[in-house]
C-alpha cells in the first residue's frame, strides 16, 4: 500500500474539502472534518494520528486508486478509506471532536 501520508497538508486538504463539499454532500464534509480534528487533538494517539494523516493524504492526492476526476466514483474509494479509518480510531474521537466538525460543515452548507 502507498503512503499517502506525505500527500497530507493541512491547507491543501481544507481547500479541496472546501472545493468539493457541495458535490460531495455535508456528511462526506463531516466524515472529513471528524477525522481532522481528532488530528488536531491533542487527546488522539500518535498511532491514530498516523492513521488518520494516511486517510487524509489519500482524500488530497488526486490520482489515488479511482482518479477524483472520474464522476462520483472517483470519490467513493475516498470515502471508503475515510470511514475505515474513522473505524479504527473511532475510540479517541469524543464528542467535542464531532462537535466541531459538524459546527464547521453548518458553517459550509
Amino acid at each position: 500500500m502507498t503512503d499517502y501520508s506525505k500527500h497530507y497538508d493541512e491547507q491543501t486538504f481544507l481547500r479541496k474539502l472546501a472545493r468539493v463539499s457541495k458535490k460531495l454532500g455535508k456528511k462526506f464534509v463531516v466524515l472529513a472534518l471528524t477525522l481532522y480534528y481528532a488530528l488536531l487533538s491533542d487527546k488522539v494517539p500518535a498511532w491514530a494520528r498516523t492513521t488518520i494523516i494516511g486517510a487524509l493524504g489519500y482524500l488530497v492526492f488526486p490520482a489515488d486508486a479511482v482518479p477524483d476526476i472520474v464522476p462520483v466514483a472517483g470519490f467513493v474509494d475516498d470515502a471508503s478509506v475515510l470511514t475505515a479509518a474513522l473505524g479504527a480510531v473511532a475510540v479517541h474521537v469524543d464528542d467535542d471532536i464531532r462537535r466541531q466538525a459538524r459546527e464547521k460543515a453548518n458553517e459550509w452548507f
